[in-house]
């Protein structure tokens, strides 16, 4: 979706409810910014960890000795490295039902973040931790743009967040930009953006800035993790969207 002229430059099968894993997680940010905006919810509240938020990777807390962070902390920590333990303790402070309730608040009808973060999936447990329609996810990204996701203070406070995503593996592996810092233009180039990876899932949804013109995009994939070669196909697929999109911005 180009974002100055708000067309959509490419649509295919946008419609369709797909897994988006951590993707999932930007929908509890927003509920934390709204609440810290709000005064509901204190940026520098002290949470605590406890034996059961922890599922180890992706993430680095569940490796950290800090037994307690801020909540803003917290939410920089699930946009830095989608951390599950950071996710769960939000999640277990806000509740599901609030993210729930916020989504469907934002005209959200098809994406959702189902459940914690667990290491595996039980028969009584949702089967993915996120599902989104990729319309939905360029929607929501572009709206955050525009500071339209509660308000301006609310969105900017979760597009802070998501900068300091660490993982470029996926349709951000085209741009040339530094993992590890990418909060300021790099030759013309700016991007924020948010991954989802689990077995048979790739997913990104993101805001790319150009000298020519900014887009929103998302991308989402489900397909038989069956091996190696399949995997990096799905991978170097994202990639070659990565480049079109450059192309197009740059």
């Amino acid at each position: 979706m180009d974002l100055r002229s708000g067309l959509t430059l490419v649509s295919i099968d946008d419609r369709i409810v797909l897994p988006t894993a951590n993707i999932g997680q930007v929908l509890l940010l927003i509920e934390v910014s709204a609440r810290i905006t709000a005064r509901q919810l204190g940026g520098y509240g002290i949470l605590d960890k406890t034996p059961g938020d922890a599922i180890g990777a992706p993430g680095i807390w569940h490796k950290l000795q800090a037994p307690a962070l801020p909540v803003s902390d917290l939410a920089a920590l699930v946009g830095a490295t989608s951390d599950n333990l950071a996710t769960n303790v939000l999640l277990r402070h806000i509740g599901l039902e609030a993210v729930r309730e916020r989504t469907e608040s934002l005209g959200l009808a098809r994406t959702a973040l189902l459940d914690l973060a667990r290491t595996k999936r039980g028969p009584d447990d949702a089967p993915q931790l996120s599902v989104a329609s990729t319309a939905e996810l360029a929607w929501l990204f572009s709206a955050l743009s525009r500071g339209q996701i509660v308000d301006h203070v609310t969105s900017d406070r979760v597009l802070g967040w998501l900068t300091l995503n660490s993982d470029l593996s996926l349709v951000a592996s085209a741009f040339g930009l530094d993992p590890l810092a990418h909060r300021s233009a790099d030759h013309g180039i700016q991007l924020v953006n948010k991954t989802g990876i689990d077995a048979g899932v790739r997913a990104e949804v993101g805001l790319l800035s150009g000298s020519r013109t900014d887009v929103a995009y998302a991308v989402a994939v489900q397909f038989a993790d069956s091996s190696l070669a399949t995997r990096l196909q799905v991978i170097e697929a994202l990639r070659t969207i990565g480049y079109d999109l450059l192309e197009y911005v740059h």
